[in-house]
């Protein structure tokens, strides 16, 4: 019985991780990486947490109506190691930054943020190891 309990354990355990590594992903795999764009907008909201914060800004489309955008970034932990932390962040809320990214393959208006840059002028460049091969 003792081992029959430690090997179903391990089976949960295991089952438990495999969930998590599935939902784990890409960024190529929902974004299209070679489309990048640029969009100017203001920060509506911005969620500090993991896997990967979220920017949600309006910006005006094509037609001259607000969209509401939302842009999917590293985890927090990737921007802590950057000295950049959650004020940063909330402090550029309601007003305007320009974003560099790419767009779900879906077309919505989701997407895949690369390059940030702030009211005051600094930006932040999200680079991929593998573009520099």
């Amino acid at each position: 019985m003792k081992y029959g309990f430690s090997g179903a354990l391990i089976v949960l355990i295991i089952l438990l991780s495999a969930g998590s590594l599935w939902a784990h992903h890409s960024p190529s795999a929902i974004f299209d990486m070679s489309k990048r764009f640029t969009l100017t907008g203001t920060v509506t909201k911005v969620d500090w947490i993991n896997p990967h914060i979220v920017v949600f800004m309006d910006a005006k489309g094509a037609h001259g109506a607000v969209e509401n955008w939302k842009f999917e970034s590293n985890p927090p932990a990737w921007f802590r190691r950057l000295g950049v932390g959650r004020a940063d962040f909330a402090k550029a809320i309601g007003q305007t930054i320009t974003i560099e990214g790419v767009r779900a393959r879906d077309g919505s208006l989701y997407g895949y943020l690369q390059k940030i840059t702030f009211p005051d002028g600094n930006s932040m460049e999200l680079i991929n190891p593998s573009d520099n091969k």
